[in-house]
């Protein structure tokens, strides 16, 4: 059984950084794609980043040159660092593993409910808050 456990949310001002981490048990985090999704009260859910099994990244606009995603197949943990944060950064930073048919599916964090379908195995979340 695949569980995710997530660390290192908290909060910080504008313009910091933060890192998160997930740990994935029950299972090699080497075969899986791995990603991030966040949710802000009253907003959609947003795919944030992704990584392929093969180390691929892929990020979704508004996190572009700010946050870099990922692993380390050796300690099966994902992670996340997130730089020049911004207060739209704030939500519940949620993290993903799945095994999509094909890698586009799973390095396609824009896609919406497309890219969060292709992933069975999520965590319970962790919070992040970025003050102005």
């Amino acid at each position: 059984q695949v569980q995710l456990v997530e660390s290192g949310g908290g909060s910080v001002q504008a313009g910091g950084s933060l890192s998160i981490s997930c740990a994935l048990s029950g299972d090699l985090i080497g075969s899986y794609c791995m990603g991030w999704f966040r949710q802000a009260p009253g907003k959609e859910r947003e795919g944030v980043a992704a990584i392929g099994s093969g180390g691929s990244t892929s990020y979704v606009d508004s996190v572009k040159g700010r946050f870099i995603i990922s692993k380390d197949d050796a300690k099966n943990i994902l992670s996340l660092q997130m730089n020049l944060m911004k207060p739209e950064d704030t939500g519940m930073y949620v993290c993903l593993a799945g095994r999509p048919r094909e890698e586009k599916l799973c390095l396609a964090p824009w896609a919406g409910y497309i890219f969060l379908s292709q992933f069975p195995y999520r965590g319970q979340g962790t919070q992040v808050t970025v003050s102005s």
